[in-house]
């Protein structure tokens, strides 16, 4: 009885052991050539950047590079690109990634930053770091299942090689797929594939987000109250979001169908808005605006303005992400409101940023994680409470439609649904 059961046992060690050496030695390719492409794109993202800030004239060309992006779209034949949904929709085994939105998301993104549109970039290293897996995988004859792990892994890697958080990278693409249900089967390549990755950019350059000068003081029953509150108005701006963005992508495609007029008209709109205003603080991804209001400065309707060029510039067609402009919206808003209620307003920005974060991914354990990687651990007990009460009050509204709703977020029901625009 206990040879057969040490043989058992043995017989599905070495299975594991198999996987395991599978599966390290995938995550480590993963990382690697994900790592490579994604530090090759924050260098130019940074010098796109660069260039924008020491040359403000450059603005005036947007609406040419919003044609130019179409252009190189069409000639690709690649008209429905559906961005970061379509690597979500494939995780699903719903669609495939052609490996021409690789080239196509690094060339467009960099053209919007560039030029001064708002738009991240984080949104567009997640599809070329999918783009990049789903390639690999057709490489190494994956089944369609493993293919979709190596895809997670690509999101992971050129997440955490971009924006330098590889414990959130590792956790946000097994997180953001389905609501309710972790891919955990996919755990341990995500993590050596981010961790790879995010080594690989560091060494050669690429710096992380790091906020830690922020100084958290200890919760009272008060503070609590006054983050509740805080967390509760992020959940609501996070909807807010999320259907000005999709509302506006709406009606540009219904009054506007033409693609290279709506996409050169919004460009005149954004350059029209940036003169009117007199900053440039709202082209761009706006990572110093962030800073400064982590600082406890910031304009009180800056977060208003954020959200309508971010949701101008995505909608009408250029590249780019939303996640930075969410971090941009969180902490603006935050920081407003921490000098109104006479808070900390650092501590609030900080807040604000992960509680509308969470609002718009649906992402709990992601948006814990980055803030321990952002702001250290402590601001935990803060962060805790503003991504509990952000995540259960933002509803089921979303950045991505492919975005599963599996589980209830009120009670242990089965929905599989998709999430609100």
């Amino acid at each position: 009885m206990f040879k057969k059961f040490v043989k058992a046992y043995g017989k599905k060690l070495w299975h594991n052991i198999k996987l395991f050496l599978k599966w390290t030695i995938i995550s480590i390719i993963v990382g690697l050539v994900v790592g490579g492409f994604s530090t090759l794109f924050a260098f130019c993202m940074n010098a796109a950047t660069d260039f924008r800030e020491k040359n403000d004239y450059i603005i005036y060309f947007l609406p040419l590079a919003g044609i130019l992006t179409v252009f190189l779209y069409s000639i690709f034949k690649y008209k429905n690109d559906k961005g970061t949904n379509l690597v979500i929709s494939t995780i699903h085994a719903q669609s495939e990634i052609p490996f021409k939105m690789a080239p196509l998301i690094f060339i467009s993104t960099i053209l919007t930053h560039l030029f001064g549109g708002s738009a991240g970039r984080e949104g567009a290293a997640l599809q070329l770091g999918g783009s990049i897996g789903s390639q690999l995988g057709k490489l190494f004859r994956l089944d369609d299942v493993d293919k979709r792990v190596v895809i997670m892994c690509g999101m992971s890697a050129a997440f955490a090689a971009v924006f330098g958080t590889p414990m959130a990278a590792a956790v946000f693409s097994m997180e953001v797929v389905s609501i309710g249900v972790m891919y955990y089967a996919a755990l341990v390549p995500c993590v050596f594939s981010s961790l790879i990755a995010s080594y690989f950019a560091t060494n050669f350059g690429i710096r992380g987000e790091n906020f830690n000068f922020i100084e958290f003081p200890s919760l009272d029953i008060l503070s609590a109250f006054e983050i509740v509150c805080l967390a509760a108005i992020c959940a609501a701006v996070s909807v807010i979001f999320c259907i000005l963005l999709h509302t506006t992508g709406d009606l540009f495609r219904k009054y506007l169908k033409n693609p290279y007029i709506r996409i050169f008209l919004a460009g005149s709109a954004v350059v029209i808005l940036t003169f009117a205003l007199n900053t440039h603080d709202y082209n761009g991804a706006g990572i110093p605006v962030v800073t400064k209001a982590l600082q406890g400065e910031a304009v009180p309707y800056a977060f208003i303005l954020k959200m309508i060029f971010t949701a101008i510039t995505i909608e009408a067609g250029f590249r780019g992400g939303e996640i930075v402009p969410s971090f941009f919206i969180g902490a603006t808003l935050g920081c407003t409101f921490g000098n109104i209620i006479g808070f900390s307003p650092s501590v609030c920005a900080a807040v604000g940023l992960i509680a509308l974060f969470c609002g718009v991914t649906n992402c709990p354990v992601t948006s814990i994680l980055i803030s321990f990687e952002l702001f250290g651990a402590g601001g935990i007990p803060y962060f805790m409470i503003a991504v509990a009460v952000s995540y259960f009050l933002s509803g089921y509204y979303g950045l991505y439609h492919d975005q599963t709703i599996v589980y209830s977020k009120y009670k242990a029901k089965y929905l599989n649904r998709k999430a609100r625009q």
